[in-house]
């Protein structure tokens, strides 16, 4: 199409499958481009000749004869339109722009919290050096730099209990800051927690005098009202906080873009509670019931007004907990029931673009358990659907073996051998 000729030049080389290019053969009469694609190359300064990564081309054949190419939003597509290396992918879970810039090339989205912003990075003077970064703002924009348009930036509501006119104008302030392209809004579950309530987990021991499993209706599905209206208007959604199975099926009903399992703290409860126990079947001794309950307490599955629950109900509500993990079981003993819940869950779905982000890793066993899961028979299907997030120090431990150190001795050692015998012969 005359005026189009750069744009066009950027998309021909784009493979077609042999029942296409027959079509267009019989009916193609010129090529261009839409809008959208024309936008997208100069909102990021894309090469001559190339289309940026996070994007799929595609291409229509119009009714006067046009061969239309298109960009859609697609994280797991590089540059120019190449699927990425692995249908599973990888994201940072950082608001430290100097640690993700080690990454970036690798991962196809980041997320990060108001917590991770502020507590681990912007006060924080050993990683904010010299206080040069100053606010969100700031640390979003240059993240947004650093990981170019390939990657995602899914980025928490710094209150979702505010207004909702006032919850908007900060999802679309987010938008205009890193681009509607890479922007998914994190709406986390919201339980049995409100505008009035929260105050609570701010103040003294910050436990609520509400138990989780006893929300007000209107509380509990706040986050999935939250996240279909960000939807009407135009948003992605990351739907966080999701810690157990049945989380799933409901979380989906608000159309979100991705859901999450988080594995760290889950797993690592489940165990102590069933130690716990184990310790009292074994002794019969009421200490390790007491120890329970405030286990229990500490960790909120029971609130303020259960500090003096009977031994007996807190014995019953871990083993219920205990049993419907499975830890005890194949299933559940790595802790990702709930991972493997997720998948099937999503397969099913009428969602075919949502994916599954697993997150909260910690411990040499989390991320290798969950490498090995996605190999398994039942899940390996999936595997495309799932992203793996977790702090960049945390995946680079994955990135090495004692191995690596043993070869690279024996390579360092032959390299130095061979400068010295070079420079003997110079002389």
């Amino acid at each position: 199409m005359r005026g189009q000729e750069a744009d066009v030049e950027r998309v021909l080389d784009h493979p077609l499958d042999a029942a296409a290019a027959g079509e267009l053969r019989r009916f193609a009469r010129c090529v261009g481009v839409s809008d959208e694609l024309a936008h997208v190359v100069r909102l990021f300064g894309t090469p001559p000749g190339h289309t940026p990564a996070g994007f799929r081309v595609r291409c229509e054949l119009e009714a006067d004869g046009t061969v239309r190419f298109d960009l859609r939003r697609d994280i797991s597509y590089d540059g120019d339109g190449a699927l990425r290396p692995t249908g599973q992918l990888f994201s940072v879970d950082s608001a430290n722009p100097y640690e993700i810039a080690g990454v970036a090339p690798l991962v196809a989205n980041l997320t990060c919290n108001p917590s991770i912003i502020w507590d681990l990075f912007l006060s924080d003077p050993n990683a904010n050096v010299g206080g040069v970064f100053k606010d969100r703002d700031e640390v979003m924009t240059e993240i947004a730099r650093i990981l170019g348009p390939g990657a995602d930036m899914s980025i928490e509501l710094e209150d979702p209990f505010d207004d909702v006119e006032r919850v908007l104008d900060e999802a679309e302030h987010l938008r205009e800051l890193v681009s509607d392209y890479r922007l998914v809004v994190k709406v986390p579950h919201t339980g049995p927690v409100n505008a009035g309530n929260a105050p609570q987990l701010l103040a003294g021991d910050g436990h609520l005098d509400v138990r989780y499993d006893e929300p007000a209706t209107g509380d509990a599905f706040r986050g999935h009202r939250l996240a279909l209206l960000l939807r009407e208007h135009g948003f992605r959604i990351n739907f966080t906080l999701m810690f157990e199975p049945y989380q799933a099926r409901l979380a989906l009903q608000a159309r979100p873009y991705f859901i999450n399992s988080f594995v760290r703290h889950r797993a690592f409860q489940s165990q102590r509670m069933a130690a716990l126990l184990d310790e009292h079947a074994t002794t019969g001794d009421d200490a390790p019931l007491v120890a329970l309950r405030g286990y229990l307490l500490d960790n909120d599955y029971l609130s303020t007004k259960d500090a003096g629950l009977d031994l007996a109900e807190c014995r019953r509500i871990a083993e219920r907990v205990v049993a419907y993990r499975r830890i005890r079981e194949p299933e559940g003993a790595d802790g990702l029931d709930h991972a493997r819940h997720n998948l099937r869950v999503l397969r099913d779905a009428n969602l075919p673009d949502t994916r599954l982000i697993i997150c909260s890793m910690e411990g040499d066993r989390n991320y290798p358990d969950i490498d090995r899961m996605l190999t398994e028979p039942d899940l390996a299907d999936m595997a495309h659907r799932v992203v793996i997030t977790a702090e960049p120090g945390y995946l680079a431990r994955f990135a090495s073996t004692n191995q690596v150190v043993s070869y690279q001795r024996r390579f360092l050692r032959a390299a130095a051998k061979t400068r010295d015998a070079r420079a003997a012969r110079s002389e």
